[in-house]
């Protein structure tokens, strides 16, 4: 193997503190240059505070400098924009435009379901005044970084998260912004947060057709759209809207996904559909796009979301849900 491929290879063990990944995984190495026994090694300081700097040069000399190849390594930093270091090869968003559907649980399944298979995902949470990703993964620290970045915050399974709500000194502070300053905050979540290197970013939309919804749509490069819908003849009108809008702004539509489509009732072996027969097939067919799956209204999942333990959710329903989701995903940039 070359030595510049053994070096690269022995980054991947250099974690970034406050995150789940390595310098390689965050995209910070930016150049490796070898002039016989001497390796210099080019990171970016991008979201790393002065200390944080120190303590990682002294883990990148050490393991490159066991390499039996090696002899002096100098580590030096270089500015570089979040932005410019991001390879995030999927963008996915969840939308409905109707609220209370279970928009940001419907990404966080998503999100659960892409890690479980062994891609790295994030979630980009664009609800900037209804912010609920960071209580479902039971996560409150803020976000580290410096002038050129700030890091998401990892989920207990390495989900990369960033949240409006891991910026405020208490989670339930209102967001009393107008517009603009929504559209910007989710354009900086996107080009000022180091995403590093993904394979899928999700993105979990705020209801209604207006600023946000066109920000994402505008702004960031979707790869496709899941749309999430629930039983009621009123959701299913005004998630229309929102398909209509995915439609104009000609962003490919993944799947529909219904919500609270039923509550089993395991004692007498039944489904009882509250919110009325379900319409799942009928968009899905009038949307020209597939059915992803049926969700129950299930204490469990509440009592986990509840308690930030979204991640250990499991059932019949999900699986099959996660395995179609899976299948027709968009696997390309």
């Amino acid at each position: 193997m070359p030595i510049k491929e053994q070096v690269l290879e022995s980054l991947e063990a250099v974690p970034v503190p406050a995150t789940k990944r390595s310098v390689v995984g965050m995209n910070l190495v930016r150049d490796i240059t070898i002039s016989g026994k001497k390796v210099n090694i080019v990171l970016a300081s991008t979201g790393l505070m002065a200390e944080v700097q120190d303590w990682v040069r002294d883990r990148v000399k050490g393991v490159v400098g066991q390499l039996t190849e090696t002899g002096e390594v100098e580590v030096e930093y270089r500015d570089a924009k979040a932005k410019d270091l991001n390879e995030v090869a999927r963008v996915i968003a969840v939308m409905s435009g109707k609220g209370g559907v279970g928009k940001s649980l419907v990404s966080s399944l998503v999100a659960i379901a892409l890690r479980r298979k062994g891609y790295e995902v994030g979630i980009l949470d664009a609800d900037i005044t209804g912010a609920s990703i960071p209580r479902m993964f039971n996560l409150g620290s803020p976000p580290s970084g410096n002038e050129s970045g700030i890091l998401p915050v990892f989920s207990k399974s390495g989900i990369e998260v960033m949240s409006i709500n891991l910026l405020l000194p208490n989670e339930d502070d209102a967001v009393i912004w107008r517009g603009p300053l929504i559209g910007k905050a989710i354009t900086q979540f996107w080009e000022e947060v180091l995403w590093g290197k993904l394979d899928y970013l999700v993105v979990d939309l705020p209801p209604g057709t207006a600023d946000a919804p066109l920000t994402v749509m505008q702004n960031l490069p979707i790869s496709g759209i899941v749309v999430v819908t629930t039983p009621q003849d009123l959701a299913t009108m005004v998630v229309k809207k929102a398909v209509n809008m995915a439609q104009h702004m000609k962003k490919p539509i993944i799947g529909v996904v219904e919500n609270m489509s039923y509550l089993y009732v395991p004692e007498i072996d039944k489904k009882i559909e509250l919110f009325g027969k379900s319409r799942a097939e009928e968009i899905a067919r009038n949307i020209g796009a597939p059915l992803l799956g049926r969700l129950p209204i299930d204490p469990e999942i509440a009592k986990l979301c509840d308690g930030g333990n979204i991640e250990e959710y499991e059932s019949g329903p999900y699986r099959s849900f996660a395995e179609k989701l899976i299948d027709i995903i968009p696997k390309g940039k």
